[in-house]
């Protein structure tokens, strides 16, 4: 493109000099408005040669002011690029806008909805796991366990907490199953056990009672427990069911209120915290978890990998389907990338000036002019041919007018 800019200025200068010498010599009268077009392309071509060698270098290497604007004032440029792109690109307005019509929500969902993506998300979170379990040893998460959940465990009194929940059990009925089983429990093991209870009351009767009529006795014992039993079973109103369930309700009146009874729940949990097998079975939990853990994962068709997949589908689903989800999750990114912007906007603006003021300012006005040089020298082209155009229109009107 040099050459070719070039060459039309060469063009015009001859075209000047053969023109001119044959309108000199009495040649026709449109020989002089040839040179008069060629005089004007070659000042057109030559002042837009200045006009865009002035940008990256000194035309002919003479240091006229305001030439080598390029490699000169790169760093200015850079500032005002910075500027110009925070208060244009980097506004929240502009890229709260891009976010919601970019639709990421539905996108990320769609892509998440996919089986072969889902079993990938999967497939990284295990890597995930393994890596953190790598950095983690089990003697660090045993000290954050006793040290962090162990001691908040103990911190707070348990005794106001347990009666509260008692106190909810019981007005709810929830302990009225655990009393039928009790009792059921008490029933099967009275049928199974009758001669076990009938030694135990004929063991503890006098020596001289005969011994059929301590069998009868311990039969009649026996048969009456049992009736007792199934009455209780049976009746939701019995005596012992209401006797039980005041006795809970008290008991959890007294946890919450009774200073005796919480200095005993406390004193409970202290023995039960400093317990070793306290200690044991967290090591135990962490350790059995782990290994279920990356056991479930390194296989991707364990039940834990299989639920993990089906768990990512569904989420994918409703993201790539729910619209009001959608609009949601869209307004909530724009939120955050608009914060980010706005807050952060300065810093990451300065990485366009900072970056242009570490190039090399030749290599800077090479690289710019390598990029835009060919449009650059189209203008040099459109300097020649217009001058040409104009300085024949001028040389035709200053004819005719003088």
């Amino acid at each position: 493109m040099k050459t070719l800019a070039t060459g039309l200025l060469g063009l015009a200068t001859v075209v000047y000099v053969l023109a001119r010498r044959w309108a000199s010599a009495g040649g026709p009268s449109w020989a002089g408005y040839l040179a008069a077009a060629a005089e004007a392309g070659m000042v057109g071509a030559l002042a837009d040669w200045f006009a865009v060698t002035a940008l990256f270098k000194h035309p002919l290497g003479l240091p006229i002011p305001h030439t080598a604007i390029i490699p000169t004032r790169k760093d200015n440029l850079g500032r005002s690029l910075e500027e110009f792109v925070a208060t244009n690109f980097l506004a929240g307005p502009v890229i709260r806008d891009k976010v919601v019509q970019a639709q990421v929500t539905r996108r990320v969902g769609a892509w998440v909805a996919e089986p072969a993506h889902a079993e990938r998300i999967t497939a990284e979170l295990g890597a995930l796991v393994h890596g953190v379990l790598a950095v983690l040893t089990d003697d660090d998460v045993q000290d954050v366990l006793e040290n962090t959940v162990l001691k908040r465990l103990v911190e707070p009194p348990w005794g106001p907490l347990a009666g509260r929940l008692l106190g909810e059990i019981v007005a709810d009925g929830a302990h009225h199953r655990l009393v039928d089983l009790g009792v059921d429990e008490i029933y099967a093991w009275l049928l199974a056990n009758r001669d076990a209870v009938m030694r135990i009351v004929t063991d503890k009767a006098p020596s001289w009672s005969p011994r059929f009529l301590d069998e009868r006795v311990a039969a009649r014992v026996h048969d009456e427990l049992v009736r007792f039993v199934l009455d209780v079973r049976h009746d939701p109103g019995h005596r012992v069911r209401k006797s039980i369930d005041a006795f809970l309700a008290q008991f959890a009146e007294d946890l919450r209120t009774d200073p005796y009874t919480i200095h005993r729940a406390e004193k409970v949990k202290d023995q039960l915290l400093r317990h070793p097998e306290v200690r044991q079975a967290v090591e135990a939990l962490w350790a059995t978890g782990k290994r279920l853990i990356v056991e479930g994962l390194d296989d991707p068709a364990s039940p834990l990998s299989r639920r993990i997949v089906a768990i990512v589908v569904s989420v994918g689903d409703r993201l790539a389907g729910d619209a009001e989800l959608q609009a949601k999750g869209d307004r909530w990114l724009a939120d955050v990338a608009a914060h980010v912007v706005t807050t952060y906007r300065d810093e990451l603006a300065t990485v366009i000036s900072d970056t242009v003021n570490r190039w090399d300012a030749p290599e800077t006005a090479r690289k710019v002019e390598l990029q835009v040089g060919r449009d650059l020298q189209f203008i040099r082209i459109n300097g020649t041919v217009v001058g040409a155009l104009a300085g024949l229109v001028i040389h035709a009107l200053s004819t005719s007018l003088l």
